[in-house]
């Protein structure tokens, strides 16, 4: 089962094994992780999961689809690697994936 690492903007980190075809905000919320909120449930209708991708797993997340987009325009602090975590789905080969959360959420 691929290990996700969540950072967040204090250096506190939390590891969590994730069920391929899971998103990567499914398993935060499961495993409670600080600073991922999704008010909306993972219907791409908010931006309170926003991530950070880490730069070395950029290219496995992919980028975001139009509507994605849009919702990131919500989001705190915008920087290249932003994703909504509930649009990222967790496959096998991002065994290790890192992930940052932001300072806050919008």
């Amino acid at each position: 089962m691929p290990k996700i690492i969540y950072k967040a903007a204090d250096g506190a980190t939390t590891e969590v094994d994730a069920p391929e075809g899971s998103t990567v905000m499914e398993n935060a919320i499961k495993h409670m992780v600080p600073g991922i909120e999704a008010e909306c449930g993972g219907a791409c209708a908010c931006a309170t999961c926003h991530v950070y991708v880490d730069d070395a797993w950029a290219s496995k997340t992919g980028q975001p689809e139009p509507m994605e987009e849009d919702m990131l325009d919500f989001a705190y602090d915008v920087k290249p690697t932003s994703r909504l975590s509930c649009q990222i789905k967790v496959t096998a080969d991002m065994d290790g994936l890192v992930v940052h959360v932001p300072e806050r959420q919008a």
